[in-house]
């Protein structure tokens, strides 16, 4: 995983504080109509990295570099795309260049808006996907996980690891996920206990989707995605052993 300047620090002052620290990398495929989606796709060897960013008003203002073969012709078309509104290249090679750009379309930063928590830079984005990393308290951490959930973004927690005196210690009164509580978001941990509890994953299964779906008083295709969600968090720190 990942390793920031501090981490160390933060670890001990937050530990001392018997607060619980998340740290968490996601990658999410960005929709085809995203500008950096579409470049990137273009120059599918090429990595795009987002140095800084901030939206101000109705534009984007970001520091981006690109390395590769085909850096040049990546940044070329960045330069000509209709969302981009002004580019200023600071340094160009054969295989990276620099530059600072404005573009109209803010939704790369929509969602984490939502939960007032920036993604820590950089920013890498390959081929349609980007990855970020978040150190961030549970509270946090679910407000984020929320945001993506309610989000059109599909999204996967490739890494994530708790640490402070709360870690592991959170159970749930009805018999159902401890463990793993603080991985989860409060809607995913509700689904899946309502689904334990209900006999989902039993077999034979004991209630259908749509009978847990009529449970949790939702449509049958938000449950499905709930679920999914959920247990691959929960199987990617098991099976992987981010814990």
């Amino acid at each position: 995983m990942h390793q920031h300047v501090g981490d160390g620090a933060t670890k001990r002052r937050d530990g001392e504080r018997g607060v619980a620290v998340i740290r968490a990398r996601f990658r999410m495929a960005l929709p085809d109509d995203v500008w950096i989606s579409t470049v990137s796709r273009s120059f599918p060897d090429a990595t795009f990295r987002l140095l800084t960013g901030v939206p101000v008003e109705d534009r984007a203002m970001e520091l981006g570099e690109i390395v590769g073969d085909e850096a040049v012709s990546a940044s070329e078309a960045i330069r000509s795309h209709s969302d981009v509104v002004a580019y200023d290249p600071l340094y160009t090679a054969d295989e990276r260049t620099l530059a600072q750009y404005e573009a109209t379309d803010q939704r790369l930063y929509d969602f984490l808006g939502r939960s007032s928590l920036p993604p820590e830079f950089p920013v890498v984005v390959t081929d349609g996907r980007f990855e970020f990393d978040l150190t961030a308290t549970r509270e946090q951490f679910e407000a984020v996980g929320t945001a993506l959930d309610e989000s059109a973004f599909d999204y996967d927690l490739l890494s994530v690891v708790e640490t402070g005196d709360e870690t592991d210690r959170r159970t749930d009164r009805e018999g159902g996920l401890t463990g793993h509580g603080g991985l989860l978001t409060d809607r995913q941990r509700e689904c899946l206990n309502a689904a334990l509890r209900e006999g989902y994953f039993e077999v034979p299964r004991e209630c259908t989707l749509a009978d847990l779906a009529e449970t949790l008083e939702i449509d049958k295709s938000t449950a499905s995605e709930i679920l999914r969600r959920g247990e691959r968090r929960v199987l990617g720190t098991v099976l992987l052993g981010n814990d």
